[in-house]
């Protein structure tokens, strides 16, 4: 089997669990939370304090009691709840009115995907935002990981050995990064992860990862290893480790199926 990608060059590790190394400034701490003052409308963030006291599946108050309460007219209304709506936070049904279904990741990466397609931006810089979401995740998983988190990824890591074929390993893939932000215990990282996942989704079942088997599942050993020993600087050179194959991946296979397709008859 060849060797492994390096990964990012010695794999230096700058990290301080209080200051965030790109800025310098100081990380949130759990006591700060987002509210309806980080909201430029000031209509919209009203009304998601408002519904931020309900449970999904609760009914909204009746268009004229919600205008009253935030002050607002009912066309104002409208128009936010209508972006809600948009955003699969709020469903109107028939009969029950508005109703609060809950935030959904999923439902994120679609309205995001919306955003990249109108900004012209490249799947390959997502791929760049994943691989800096989950190096941190991998470090804070070192600290005091989430057993649920570590057995998700011992989990899908023995699903990985155990079948040689490629939809099985990518499922098993995806189990195991789920895993491995849930054992970091950040619920910021976990909400984006899954935001992106739903956006990447497609892309990941571009790549063929049969073809690379036993150094796919030497990448996730590595991942897991690392986390189990609470090693962060090992954690971080594993997940640099991955990506760079999947990188190597893409190219790779991409500009197979380009010659494949200058192959077909007709093809120009």
């Amino acid at each position: 089997m060849r060797p492994l990608p390096s990964g990012a060059p010695g794999c230096a590790l700058n990290y301080d669990r209080g200051v965030d190394t790109g800025t310098g400034k100081p990380e949130l701490r759990d006591g700060e939370r987002f509210t309806a003052a980080h909201f430029r409308d000031p209509i919209l963030g009203d009304l998601v304090e408002l519904i931020g006291t309900k449970s999904p599946g609760d009914r909204l108050p009746g268009e004229r009691e919600l205008a009253e309460r935030l002050g607002v007219s009912r066309t104002a209304l409208r128009d936010r709840i209508g972006r809600l709506e948009a955003l699969g936070v709020v469903e109107r049904k028939e009969r029950a009115g508005a109703v609060y279904t809950g935030l959904q990741p999923e439902r994120m990466g679609e309205a995001l995907i919306l955003g990249l397609i109108s900004s012209e931006i490249h799947v390959e810089s997502l791929v760049t935002v994943r691989h800096a979401l989950e190096r941190e995740a991998a470090i804070l998983a070192t600290t005091d990981p989430v057993p649920e988190g570590l057995a998700t990824m011992r989990g899908a890591l023995d699903r990985m050995r155990a079948s040689d074929d490629g939809a099985d390993i990518l499922a098993a893939d995806i189990d195991f990064h789920e895993g491995l932000f849930v054992a970091s215990n950040s619920s910021g990282l976990i909400f984006l992860s899954r935001v992106l996942r739903a956006v990447l989704r497609g892309t990941l079942r571009l790549v063929t990862l049969a073809d690379e088997r036993d150094m796919v599942r030497q990448v996730h050993a590595h991942i897991l290893e690392a986390v189990e020993a609470q090693d962060p600087e090992r954690a971080r050179c594993a997940v640099d480790r991955h990506f760079a194959l999947l990188d190597e991946l893409f190219a790779t296979q991409s500009r197979q199926r380009m010659a494949d397709d200058q192959d077909v008859p007709g093809t120009p």
